[in-house]
């Protein structure tokens, strides 16, 4: 296949490497395309989220996605614009989810400090809006509850006791990075439960 001429050098080198790694399922050349774009691609991500290991995790899960879809890639564009627009979307998909997740648990945590913190009674209490906050506490509770123990610790101790994940690693003695990941996959589990549930938290 002849390559587009609108691709520059770099770009025509990128369709190369690809070609070897589909023909020829050319490690050296995953190796490549990994090494041309890592650096560039994790400060993206750095600066869409802030976080260098989350930053890592999804600069990882970015090639991991476009070599798993190496075939659907086309000389249209260059390599890289495929590569970063794949990284964003999927950038943007997680930090959807993260906050979804985040703002749900945060308004247990407040909504639970509410019941215990002394309050000024409102001048006309609602009980149907007092109804609905108390059934969201309650559907929080429960689903976290229905994740393994391990999730369970994760959550209670970075969300409702706030504490650091440098905390948490001297806490229960993992790596940083695990810790990090199974935290992640603790909100996923959660947000797809509130999904299951159709609830508006």
């Amino acid at each position: 296949m002849e390559v587009g001429t609108k691709l520059t050098s770099k770009g025509q080198r990128d369709y190369q490497l690809v070609q070897r790694a589909l023909e020829n399922s050319d490690q050296q050349a995953y190796a490549e395309l990994l090494q041309n774009y890592r650096d560039s691609l994790y400060y993206m991500m750095l600066k869409m989220t802030g976080d260098p290991v989350d930053a890592d995790d999804l600069t990882i899960e970015a090639f991991g996605k476009a070599f798993q879809n190496l075939k659907k890639y086309t000389p249209n564009y260059a390599f890289s614009t495929w590569l970063f627009k794949i990284a964003t979307n999927n950038c943007i998909d997680y930090m959807r989810k993260k906050r979804k997740v985040d703002t749900a648990i945060k308004i247990n945590k407040e909504e639970s400090n509410y019941n215990t913190t002394k309050q000024m009674p409102a001048p006309n209490p609602n009980p149907e809006e007092q109804f609905i906050k108390d059934q969201k506490v309650d559907l929080m509770r429960e689903l976290v509850h229905r994740l393994k123990p391990h999730y369970q610790r994760l959550i209670e101790l970075r969300y409702f006791k706030e504490f650091s994940y440098a905390e948490i690693v001297q806490e229960i003695d993992l790596p940083l990075g695990t810790i990090k990941a199974q935290i992640f996959r603790a909100r996923e589990l959660l947000f797809q439960m509130l999904k299951d549930r159709k609830e508006v938290i």
